[in-house]
């Protein structure tokens, strides 16, 4: 999945919606319960009714994590079933030293053959090159998150007298390990008032973006401020889109927030990407 075919699908569909397959077996569908693998049903039926309206997938991996060996199976049937022409992402916040980190890569690369996996940079650059030397993948790197702790370490000011945050530095730093074609950056849209200063550092690279509907993050301002001569955004709803319904209409009104959002989306791409 390259970056023109990335921006192809976000053109062909007027659309950069990231769906989050964040699925908890305790928020399904009760009338799901009666199948064999309810989550796996559950996804697949998400996935056929918004597969037309979105650009990318990403399950949370510590959902299927904590259901154990029959999580990894829902998952991977989950993977199988996406369309290959959507972008997936194992949102699994991996990051370690270099030998594990390689193990990791080959996790969700090789066995798994997911697109991209979000990487935390704490470790330094030994422990995301690895996810790096993958023909074709994607590292999503966070940056500048939409959680409250953020506040703990990433907007801590550089002890170089520069008003740098450290999260700035994170940026150039890493953006030096590979290409704008190998790395995206987890930008939060709850951190808006930031954002020019992300593309100010990194003006080529997508960025995804979380926080936007449950979290209170508006998609009108990450657009004006994030887009690029390519987009350059993804931006991800998990909640507002997968449990729009508890009920039997679980998936049609998942089609509905999801068919709102693109819509929504299609006039910011005609106000702010020149070359459509």
């Amino acid at each position: 999945m390259t970056r023109e075919k990335l921006f192809e699908q976000i053109l062909q569909k007027k659309s950069y919606l990231c769906v989050g397959l964040d699925t908890d077996p305790k928020k399904l569908p009760e009338h799901l319960l009666d199948f064999e693998d309810p989550v796996f049903e559950f996804n697949r039926q998400i996935i056929d009714a918004t597969a037309d309206l979105c650009v990318a997938y990403k399950p949370n991996i510590a959902f299927y994590e904590a259901q154990g060996p029959k999580g990894w199976v829902s998952l991977e049937k989950t993977i199988n079933h996406i369309p290959q022409e959507i972008f997936t992402i194992a949102d699994a916040k991996r990051g370690d030293i270099g030998n594990t980190s390689e193990l990791y890569a080959r996790a969700f690369f090789e066995t798994m053959n997911f697109d991209s996996v979000t990487v935390a940079p704490y470790m330094g650059s030994d422990s995301v090159k690895p996810f790096l030397v993958q023909g074709g993948k994607w590292v999503i790197l966070l940056a500048l998150t939409s959680n409250p702790g953020s506040q703990d370490f990433q907007m801590l000011r550089l002890a170089d007298g520069s008003e740098e945050y450290l999260w700035e530095q994170v940026l150039r730093e890493s953006s030096t390990w590979g290409t704008a074609g190998q790395l995206m950056y987890v930008v939060g849209a709850t951190q808006a008032e930031y954002v020019q200063r992300v593309r100010a550092i990194v003006p080529d690279h997508f960025l995804l973006v979380p926080g936007v509907g449950a979290q209170g993050g508006s998609l009108e301002e990450i657009s004006r401020l994030g887009m690029n001569q390519r987009c350059g955004l993804l931006v991800n709803s998990s909640r507002a889109i997968i449990y729009a319904s508890s009920g039997r209409d679980f998936a049609e009104k998942a089609r509905e927030a999801a068919q709102e959002v693109q819509r929504e989306m299609e006039q910011y791409l005609e106000q702010y990407v020149q070359h459509l």
